[in-house]
């Protein structure tokens, strides 16, 4: 995505924007409850429609620049697709399953109550146990990353998550059966892929025809932008109470979860470069990686163990370190940039 055009300063801070946004959606949580709890109330399958509406701002600017009658070059990125999908399926749930172990029953078993550790680990796996669908693209495109190569990747986790999500959570939680909310799947996947991508298809080719393409990116960007801040506030003002409420646990939490984010995007990125993939496909890849889809964590969660569990709990911890933590391994990927492609040259 060369052709982005510079947001400027607003770009350039953006992380302390989003950390002004914490605080204040934390504040405006705890002093307007009510109207927090109105605007957490309207969702469908567990899916807020409020935010969906902000993630469709931030998403279709990414695919609106995707040129659809390239997606078979996604072949010519293989290494890549094959190291995400690693990662996804064969690293994350487990690396978090060992994790939740260590910090929440060995390490912090004296602050947590001993009747939920196995709850809250059972959350933290079901974080992990979902790749991201929506916010992904965001990352992707604030490290300029290869926009087909993204889009193809979601799509084919999507595919992967329907048939691996509840042998991987069964095998780790070990239980039997477990109860997959596949309203919140399918409408996900509809909200977040199928309906933006036809838009941003037909709209692409419209805007292409009138030459106005480019201008329309341009000015949509800091509508992504605004789009993801006030996500931000929303995502923390509906939590503000029980942020305030329970500071330690949520903290406790956030520790293995924020952990593994680093581990899975830096081991992504780190095999990405040893197999001489290019920073554009290597950027998202990590991002990808590393990312949830926590709307399914949390309507899991929900299913298996109800809405005051403990496991409930970790889930919406996930959600809260997301967009802070993720924006952290943008800056580290985007300034890494030099490193990565200083010694050989890179064929994607």
């Amino acid at each position: 995505m060369s052709d982005a055009k510079p947001m400027g300063l607003f770009a350039r801070f953006l992380t302390l924007w989003v950390f002004l946004c914490i605080v204040t959606g934390i504040g405006l949580g705890y002093l307007f409850p009510s109207l927090f709890h109105a605007l957490g109330g309207m969702e469908v399958a567990h899916i807020n429609l409020p935010v969906a509406l902000l993630i469709w701002a931030m998403i279709l600017p990414m695919l609106l620049k995707i040129d659809y009658s390239a997606l078979h070059e996604v072949w010519d990125h293989r290494r890549g697709v094959a190291v995400t999908v690693g990662i996804n399926w064969l690293v994350k749930p487990f690396s978090m399953a060992l994790l939740g172990f260590l910090f929440l029953r060995i390490l912090f078993v004296d602050w947590l109550d001993p009747a939920q550790i196995d709850s809250y680990i059972a959350g933290l796996i079901l974080l992990a146990a979902a790749p991201c669908t929506a916010m992904v693209f965001v990352w992707s495109r604030l490290v300029e990353g290869h926009p087909q190569f993204t889009l193809s990747q979601v799509a084919l986790n999507d595919v992967i998550m329907i048939f691996a999500f509840a042998p991987i959570v069964g095998l780790l939680l070990g239980v039997a059966s477990i109860t997959v909310p596949w309203d919140t799947l399918f409408l996900s996947v509809m909200l977040y892929i199928v309906i933006p991508v036809i838009l941003a298809y037909f709209g692409r080719k419209i805007l292409l025809a009138k030459g106005t393409l480019d201008d329309v990116l341009h000015m949509m960007d800091p509508v992504s932008m605004g789009a993801l801040l006030v996500t931000v506030v929303l995502l923390f003002g509906f939590q503000g109470e029980q942020i305030l409420a329970q500071p330690l646990v949520i903290l406790l939490l956030a520790i293995p979860i924020t952990i593994q984010v680093y581990f899975n995007s830096m081991l992504a990125y780190w095999l990405n470069r040893k197999l001489g993939v290019a920073h554009s496909v290597a950027g998202p890849s990590a991002l990808i990686g590393a990312s949830n889809f926590f709307e399914l964590a949390v309507a899991a969660a929900i299913a298996l163990f109800g809405f005051e569990s403990g496991a409930a709990l970790a889930t919406v911890v996930g959600v809260l370190v997301e967009v802070p933590v993720m924006l952290s391994v943008v800056h580290i990927v985007n300034r890494s940039k030099g490193w990565y492609e200083q010694p050989k040259t890179l064929n994607g």
